[in-house]
């Protein structure tokens, strides 16, 4: 049996691209994310909780999305969210949600003894957006086009597509 290539996000999950900038409750800007088994995996029985009470502050700033490690929210680049692959917003909404567990955690997302790549929490966030690409039905070319950023060296680059199994 073949399966049918995935096109883009999954069924129920809606991205609202139509939010100016400003601070909104999660399920404005993401909807649909709590039925998704990556997510739900994330946060298992607390899924729901964790995002019906989770920021998402929209900003006039370059970039992608990150979590503020004061607040807690996820920050989002206006910009990207208007213009961005939704297929590759999708991902990163996961990868950030895994940040946002480690927050709730205690964890320091942004350990300075670690190149970005080799931080923990990176790693772990990583491996939970490429493992939902594949689920989703992206080909390789295409996961590795979502994991490349800027700001990595060719080498670290690598290192991650080997750390995540692409």
């Amino acid at each position: 049996m073949v399966r049918p290539k995935s096109s883009g996000i999954p069924k129920g999950v809606a991205i609202n691209r139509g939010h100016q900038t400003g601070s909104f409750a999660f399920r404005e800007v993401f909807t649909g994310f709590e039925e998704i088994d990556a997510v739900k995996s994330i946060f298992l029985d607390r899924t729901k909780e964790v995002l019906l009470d989770l920021k998402v502050d929209l900003k006039a700033r370059q970039g992608y999305l990150h979590v503020d490690d004061e607040s807690g929210h996820i920050v989002v680049s206006h910009e990207y969210l208007k213009t961005g692959d939704e297929r590759f917003l999708y991902l990163d909404v996961v990868h950030e949600l895994v940040h946002i567990r480690q927050f709730m955690e205690g964890k320091e997302l942004f350990d300075s003894r670690y190149s970005y790549l080799d931080r923990p929490t990176e790693i772990e966030a990583y491996a939970a957006a490429a493992e939902e690409a594949k689920r989703i039905g992206m080909k390789r070319d295409e996961i590795v086009d979502y994991l490349r950023v800027e700001w990595v060296t060719e080498d670290e680059f690598q290192r991650l597509l080997s750390r995540m199994g692409i």
